[in-house]
């Protein structure tokens, strides 16, 4: 018999108190972790001006290698929102019940995480200021975007998936507010959740339509964890660059991009769990699924590169051999590219042990190295492919400025800052829906 999802079948006003309970004013160590994000985010904002004020030669992009730390962090930053969109739309229309305890967590991961990924293409224009361009509309002399450019198809990407992600989040949130609502005291943070609650009741009525628009969002949530990351992947398929043009690259994206962010979901919830005591509440056995939806997407990334090793070799095109096969293995940045292979591919095999996927330590660092290898990956196709195309005379290496690092850095810590007052002032697990999984499971054993 497996794991249960939820330990010692608490009663609902137990899972109240210890639900809306952990929403609540922080120690001392969490006011030390909330400004030191703070410090990140404010050298963040001060990294952003002195590039929108000098220009993005402060960067070390250059010829060849124009697209560097900006792409790759765009696109690390949207595979880690992946995850969070899978775990709550995909899974919910699946009725997987794993999903009930962490959704709420993963939802917001992917909210803050696309908000990183929309940073980056903004200060790669040069001229933020006129982002809207990129919308297609008529401009005064009846000019439209180009429609041939990647840059368009990112925003309506990030955009339509950051909308309806913000959407499926703020609907499912709806119950926990009204019950913050009731149970918080004070003059006003309940009318504050009062009107974030948008009248909420728990009525019948309220749980009809609920349930409805919640299956739809899903609805429209699900294709887009396939098309949001195949579309960052044709900005590189439809290039001719020695490593880009591939068909591979649409599954390859979307398989890493769901990789990297469970990554980021198991290094959420291990100290979560661990912070708050909810033990009860997310379990080793939800340790042990994240662990193997690791290994799954893991090896589908490993038979990625194995393709794309392939097809190198096969095409007889000596710039896509020479760039598989000798650049990126032994010259400049190769130790980029052996981080990526040990990370992704060597440090996944521990997961097949069922004890390391239900120790948090291991789960822990086990992700923890797969982010890195993750976004060495980024760095291997965008920077490492740019720096060696099939002019050999213009080739040229490229190396990161303190801006290019103190943004990444940046992001980072802007990220932690957004998740550390979600967890503050937002109840983020999923009350309602634990009280349902509990009942149900309860029903299930008196059938027994």
């Amino acid at each position: 018999m497996p794991d249960p999802l939820i330990v010692g079948r608490p009663s609902n006003r137990e899972l109240t108190e210890q639900l809306l309970g952990i929403v609540r004013p922080w120690g001392a160590s969490g006011k030390a972790a909330l400004a030191a994000c703070a410090l990140g985010t404010l050298w963040l904002g001060f990294a952003v001006t002195l590039t929108v004020a000098t220009g993005i030669g402060l960067w070390g992009n250059n010829i060849p290698a124009a697209w560097a730390f900006a792409i790759i962090n765009f696109v690390w930053w949207i595979g880690i929102g992946h995850a969070g969109t899978f775990i709550s739309a995909i899974l919910l229309l699946l009725e997987q019940s794993w999903r009930t305890s962490i959704n709420r967590i993963v939802e917001a991961m992917t909210l803050f995480a696309v908000m990183q990924a929309a940073l980056f293409p903004l200060l790669h224009l040069g001229r933020p200021w006129f982002f809207y361009w990129l919308i297609p509309y008529p401009a005064t002399m009846g000019v439209w975007p180009n429609f041939k450019s990647a840059l368009p198809w990112d925003a309506a990407a990030v955009f339509t998936y950051f909308t309806i992600s913000l959407l499926f989040w703020y609907l499912g949130l709806l119950p926990e507010l009204a019950a913050m609502r009731d149970y918080v005291g004070g003059r006003w943070r309940p009318r504050i959740y009062g009107v974030l609650a948008l009248g909420w009741r728990g009525s019948a009525h309220d749980h009809r339509h609920y349930r409805l628009a919640y299956g739809l969002l899903a609805g429209l949530a699900t294709p887009l964890v396939v098309s949001v990351h195949s579309v960052v992947s044709s900005d590189f398929a439809i290039g001719i660059v020695p490593g880009w043009h591939a068909t591979i690259f649409p599954p390859y994206f979307v398989a890493g991009a769901i990789y990297s962010g469970f990554a980021m979901v198991a290094n959420l919830l291990v100290p979560i769990r661990r912070v708050f005591g909810l033990h009860n509440v997310i379990t080793p056995r939800h340790f042990d699924l994240v662990a193997k939806m690791l290994l799954v997407t893991g090896w589908i990334v490993i038979y990625s590169y194995a393709t794309e090793w392939f097809f190198a070799w096969f095409s007889g095109e000596p710039y896509e051999f020479y760039q598989s096969f000798v650049a990126r293995p032994s010259a400049t940045g190769a130790v980029v590219f052996w981080m990526s292979i040990v990370c992704n591919v060597l440090v996944l095999q521990m997961f097949w042990s069922r004890r390391a996927r239900r120790n948090p330590y291991a789960l822990w660092i086990g992700s923890f190295f797969i982010q890195i290898g993750m976004w060495s990956e980024r760095f291997v196709i965008v920077v490492q492919s740019l720096e060696r195309d099939f002019l050999p005379s213009a080739w040229r290496g490229y190396a990161p400025t303190w801006v290019d690092l103190s943004i990444l850095g940046g992001t980072v810590t802007f990220f932690l800052l957004l998740f550390l007052v979600f967890l503050r002032w937002m109840p983020f697990i999923p009350m309602s829906e634990l009280k349902e999984l509990v009942a149900k499971l309860n029903r299930a054993e008196r059938k027994a």
